[in-house]
C-alpha cells in the first residue's frame, strides 16, 4: 500500500490493475478550466479529472474560506460514482509539484482511507517517461466507497482559542512575501495568522518538481516546529490546498498526525475582529 508518495515506474507497473484507481487534478487558480481542457487533451490511461472548485471544495459563504471542504457523504458518494472501491489504491496527480494532488490525498484521509498517494513528479515526470497516456474519458461502474470522517481538520474557533499557545503551532504555506503581508493579490487583506510560522511549500521539493528526500525534509521541519509534537502542529494557507502539501510532507519525513485548518488565511481574514500580524 501506497500512504504518501508513488514513482512513475511504481504506478505503471500498477497502471491496469483493478485495484488501482487514478485521479488528475490539474489545475490553475488563474484560468480554472486550464486544468479540465489540458486533462482533454492528454492524460494518464484511465485516470479520472477532479476539478478544485467542483469536486474538492465546497460552497462559499464569503467568511468560509476560498475552497472550504465540501460535504463529505457527497464527496464519497462522487468518487463511488467514479468507480472508487474501499481497499482500492488511489493516486492523485498534478502538473504543479502536487499541491493540489495533495488536497485529494488529504480529502482522502480525511475520509478514512489511507491508500492514496500523490504521484512523484507528477504529469510531467510521467510523460517524460514515455508511459501510457490517453484522450479518453473512463466509463466505469459503480463502486462503494465508505466514509469513516476522520478528526484530521481543525476549524476557525480551535485557532482562535490556541492563539499564543506554545503546545501548538501553526504553519502558513504561503510564500515568504504573502506571510508578511506584501503582494497580496488573491485575499483582500494581507498578513498571518499571529504566532503561525512560515513554510513556502515550493522548499518541499527539488529543481526536478520531485518531493526532497524523507531525510532532508524531516530536518527541515524539525527545525520549524522544535520541541512541539507532530501532532499539535496545524497546517494552513490561503484556502487550504498548498497547505496539505506541507502536510504530506511531515508524513513523508516520519513526523506524522499533524491536522490542516481548512479555511486558512481566506476565512481569518473575512472576520476583522481576527488579529492579523505582518
Amino acid at each position: 500500500m501506497f500512504t504518501t508518495l508513488i514513482s512513475a515506474a511504481e504506478l505503471a507497473a500498477h497502471l491496469s490493475d483493478s485495484g488501482y484507481i487514478v485521479f488528475d487534478c490539474r489545475f490553475d487558480l488563474t484560468n480554472t478550466e486550464a486544468g479540465r481542457r489540458a486533462y482533454g487533451e492528454s492524460h494518464i490511461s484511465g485516470a479520472h479529472y477532479l476539478h478544485l472548485d467542483e469536486h474538492l471544495a465546497g460552497p462559499k459563504s464569503g467568511t468560509n474560506g476560498r475552497h472550504p471542504l465540501p460535504d463529505q457523504a457527497r464527496f464519497c458518494a462522487m468518487l463511488a460514482d467514479l468507480g472508487m472501491r474501499d481497499g482500492m489504491q488511489a493516486v492523485a496527480y498534478d502538473a504543479s509539484g502536487g499541491y493540489y494532488a495533495a488536497r485529494l490525498w488529504w480529502m482522502l484521509r480525511w475520509s478514512g482511507h489511507d491508500a492514496c498517494a500523490v504521484l512523484d513528479g507528477g504529469w510531467d515526470g510521467w510523460r517524460n517517461a514515455n508511459y501510457p497516456v490517453d484522450s479518453r474519458t473512463p466509463n466505469p461502474s459503480r463502486g462503494s466507497f465508505t466514509c469513516k470522517t476522520q478528526p484530521l481538520a481543525v476549524d476557525v474557533q480551535f485557532i482562535q482559542k490556541h492563539l499564543g499557545s506554545t503546545s501548538e503551532l501553526v504553519i502558513d504555506a504561503r510564500s515568504p512575501d504573502r506571510f508578511r503581508g506584501e503582494n497580496e493579490t488573491l485575499d483582500p487583506v494581507g498578513g498571518h495568522i499571529p504566532g503561525a510560522k512560515n513554510r513556502f511549500f515550493k522548499d518541499n521539493l527539488t529543481a526536478d518538481g520531485r518531493f526532497k528526500p524523507a531525510a532532508e525534509l524531516r530536518a527541515d521541519f524539525s527545525d520549524l516546529i522544535g520541541s512541539i509534537s507532530s501532532g499539535n502542529v496545524i497546517h494552513q494557507c490561503g484556502s487550504g490546498v498548498t497547505a496539505c502539501h506541507n502536510l504530506l510532507a511531515m508524513e513523508i519525513a516520519g513526523l506524522t498526525g499533524s491536522r490542516l485548518y481548512p479555511g486558512s488565511w481566506s476565512e481569518w481574514c473575512s472576520d476583522p475582529v481576527r488579529p492579523i500580524a505582518r
